[in-house]
């Protein structure tokens, strides 16, 4: 009984530690192509886990203050009404900011899901690269 119990642990161990692995990666693109050319990329989050995720990406700054943000991840919250860039994880926030967000990054069936808003990127005046023009939607 204990080896099926290690055995079961250890999987959802290696299956964990992937998807952090996958969202950091996804993150750091996200994060890199809207903003190339900033040294310090200010970043706000509202849950612990994105806020450890995003420590660990170079050129990013951690704050703790939404109006001082460049990129606001936003998973919980729906009153939030900053200054910087709105991107959110659950698609149920993307409808709720769908004037705001330029988009979203969340998973769904085990597969990450990225969406950007295209209004909301003209907005902003960004202009993702090519590789990222595949997410990028005219309506939700």
């Amino acid at each position: 009984m204990k080896t099926v119990f290690l055995i079961l642990f250890l999987g959802f161990t290696l299956l964990f530690g992937q998807n952090n692995s996958v969202e950091k990666k996804i993150y750091t693109h996200i994060l890199y192509s809207i903003y190339p050319h900033k040294a310090g990329i200010k970043v706000w989050s509202d849950d612990k886990h994105k806020q450890n995720l995003l420590l660990s990406i170079p050129k990013v700054q951690f704050v703790t203050d939404p109006q001082k943000a460049d990129f606001l991840i936003v998973q919980h919250n729906k009153n939030i009404q900053p200054k910087g860039v709105i991107f959110v994880t659950d698609y149920h926030l993307l409808q709720h900011y769908k004037n705001q967000a330029i988009g979203g990054f969340y998973w769904q069936k085990g597969r990450p899901n990225i969406l950007f808003l295209r209004k909301n990127l003209q907005k902003h005046h960004i202009k993702l690269p090519k590789d990222m023009q595949e997410y990028i939607e005219d309506t939700l």
